[in-house]
């Protein structure tokens, strides 16, 4: 009996929790926050849309400095062709 009760207690440290557990966190976290629980879940959501906000920026500089390094290559790459367009002229 007592193997069954660390196999259980194993099952729950390793591995995602099953619906039970999920319903004790949920209760666990009811009596913590009470009435506070919509404040929370409302700054938990403007915390995931400025999150959302900052990976948006970050990747639009990321695609922005990308296109400005592809534009001043090419302009480097044409800029020799001019030249010896010019000295030829």
């Amino acid at each position: 009996m007592v193997e069954i009760t660390q196999m259980n207690l194993l099952a729950f440290i390793s591995g995602l929790p099953g619906w039970a557990e999920i319903l004790v966190i949920a209760f666990v976290g009811l009596l913590l926050f009470g009435k506070r629980l919509p404040d929370v879940a409302r700054s938990l959501g403007k915390s995931v849309v400025e999150f959302k906000k900052g990976i948006r920026d970050v990747q639009d500089d990321v695609n922005s400095a990308a296109s400005n390094d592809r534009r001043a290559d090419l302009e480097a790459k044409n800029q020799p062709k001019l030249d010896n367009a010019n000295k030829e002229a």
